[in-house]
């Protein structure tokens, strides 16, 4: 029987320690990764309102969020193609650690950022660790598991993710108090978020020296030294026909996913604030008890978004393991895309937080398919530079998504403001603002079922091996 069809709940009990030392590792680093992603959108907001001209319109700033998303984004993507192929070729566990050396001294700068331009280039370099640690960590725990093990512990990697993401919606209300108690200027919290962020991360580093390569890994590159098969090589990646429809469908079924998340989901925070900000209005609340209430009720929905996040990664394995990761890939798509237009469409009030646990459960769900999936489809030699790339490489054209839905709101705000008149009172014209943002997140919500077209060209791999075309008989 192949070792594979025996996925279940129960992946631990044939770990050693240092099966749980490798996974630990890679699990923190991939956490505090996302942690790092995390503050970056709570801290998006207020950090543009410090770093662009006062005065500037709350639609250029979230405008100018879109940018700096994209740039984020970019990063990622290149990060993802340099460290991918980096990891195939002198080791996935050293690689690891340098990605997250840059990512974490890269969020403590980004705080010390003076204007617009210096704040978008911390968040490029930022980025490119960033970008580089998922394929990585995979890669690293797909090959050093054992095999009737992967399944259950990528898709578990996965779903600890929303432990950082949900740190930083702690972290992120912490702030909100302190600003409330007077012991914080509350338009300082961005500064603060990113210097606490960058902490964690770089203690990581210093644990993970301890990493070994994969004994399999060992044993293939040196190998390699005689039979001349390239390791981390893009011309391999694309030359040979198996891996380049893996590579290509792969990547598109992640772009998917990836500018649902990034280009909509995450722009949820926004959506909080504004809600907040205008009820809040409405009432005569100060300016300053306004913006500790946005900073509070924004990070409980991170963490209600992410413990959403949580079990939907979970239910995402599970049903991965039971009936195939197409079939879960299929329901993924289709929740995630009605589950987004019901949070956009119908969110009002402190009332409606738990939308936000639904939408995270389905959005995020999907991203446990690409922990488990990816690696499944490329060889050992290939595994970083595959995952890497299509977990990354699609993020230069998923880049486009924030810069989309923030030119698309602009526009829909614009219209829907002149519509109202020369006369029409600030509060109507926030409304209205408002409004034209919920509908650019409906409509670039389709992009979800995109992800269906390129599912259909994949392979089934549940209950296979993970290939190798290092070893002659599995070529």
């Amino acid at each position: 029987m192949n070792p594979t069809s025996k996925d279940s709940t129960s992946w631990w009990r044939d770990l050693t320690p240092y099966h749980w030392f490798v996974f630990a590792m890679a699990t923190l680093a991939w956490l505090f990764d996302c942690l790092d992603q995390q503050l970056f959108l709570l801290a998006r907001n207020g950090a543009l309102q410090a770093l662009l001209p006062p005065g500037t319109d709350p639609s250029e700033v979230k405008k100018f969020g879109g940018y700096a998303t994209s740039i984020f984004v970019a990063g990622w993507a290149t990060g993802g193609l340099i460290f991918g192929a980096v990891g195939d070729r002198f080791g996935r566990a050293r690689t690891l650690t340098f990605t997250v050396l840059i990512y974490s001294v890269c969020t403590g700068l980004s705080a010390l950022s003076v204007g617009w331009m210096d704040f978008a280039l911390y968040r490029f370099l930022t980025g490119l660790g960033v970008g580089g640690v998922f394929g990585l960590a995979v890669a690293l725990v797909a090959d050093s598991l054992p095999e009737r093990s992967r399944t259950g512990a990528l898709g578990t990697l996965q779903a600890l993710s929303a432990v950082g993401n949900i740190t930083a919606g702690l972290i992120s209300m912490g702030l909100g108090k302190l600003g409330a108690m007077g012991k914080i200027d509350p338009k300082m919290a961005w500064k603060l978020m990113f210097l606490v962020g960058s902490v964690p991360a770089f203690l990581c580093v210093f644990l993970q020296w301890r990493l070994k390569e994969p004994e399999r890994w060992v044993q293939a590159r040196a190998a390699s030294l005689t039979t001349g098969l390239k390791f981390g090589s893009y011309g391999s990646l694309f030359g040979e026909q198996r891996w380049r429809t893996s590579a290509i469908y792969g990547m598109l079924l992640c772009i998917s996913g990836v500018i649902g998340l990034w280009g909509i989901g995450f722009f949820s925070p926004e959506l909080v604030g504004d809600v907040i900000t205008n009820s809040l209005k409405a009432k005569g609340v100060a300016d300053n008890e306004i913006a500790n209430q946005r900073n509070y009720w924004t990070g409980v929905n991170m963490i209600v978004q992410n413990l959403g996040a949580f079990f939907g990664m979970l239910v995402f394995t599970k049903v991965a393991q039971t009936y195939g990761r197409k079939p879960a890939f299929t329901a993924g798509f289709i929740a995630a895309f009605l589950a987004t237009i019901a949070y956009f469409r119908l969110f009002n009030s402190v009332n409606d937080i738990w939308m936000s646990a639904v939408m995270g459960f389905c959005q995020l769900g999907l991203f446990a398919g690409f922990a488990i999936y990816l690696p499944e489809l490329f060889p050992l030699r290939l595994r970083s530079t595959g995952t890497s790339f299509c977990y990354s490489a699609g993020r230069f054209i998923a880049a486009s998504g924030p810069i989309t839905m923030g030119l698309l709101q602009a526009k829909l705000a614009s219209t829907a403001v002149a519509a109202l008149g020369p006369d029409a009172l600030p509060a109507a014209q926030s409304a209205a603002k408002l409004g034209a943002f919920r509908d650019a997140c409906c409509y670039l919500s389709v992009v979800f079922l995109f992800g269906l077209v390129a599912l259909a060209f994949l392979p089934e791999t549940k209950g296979r091996a993970l290939p190798d075309d290092t070893v002659p008989d599995k070529a």
